[in-house]
């Protein structure tokens, strides 16, 4: 039960994430946050098979915090690779 602290945790900072980086007009809503929530979970049950417990620290910071990092940087990426992608468009289309 303690993952879904992790997941609903993950999931609002990764709601936060998605208002505080620019280039929200090309990505969707729920990007940050769904890319967050993901990999919330897969590392906090990658850390739970690993025989880490629910008292250890570095199982919450991995997996609410680093999930957030992770997303944020990629959705940093996704915007990038987002503006690359539609300016050799117009460039293509001459506009």
């Amino acid at each position: 039960m303690y993952i879904l602290l992790a997941l609903i945790g993950a999931c609002v900072l990764g709601v936060a994430a998605h208002f505080l980086i620019g280039g929200r007009e090309l990505r969707g809503v729920a990007l940050t946050p769904a890319i967050a929530t993901a990999l919330s979970a897969v590392v906090y049950t990658g850390l739970q098979w690993l025989g880490v417990g629910e008292d250890n620290v570095w199982l919450w910071v991995a997996s609410v915090l680093g999930s957030v990092v992770v997303a944020a940087a990629l959705t940093i990426a996704i915007v990038a690779a987002r503006t690359r992608a539609d300016a050799e468009n117009k460039a293509a289309l001459g506009i």
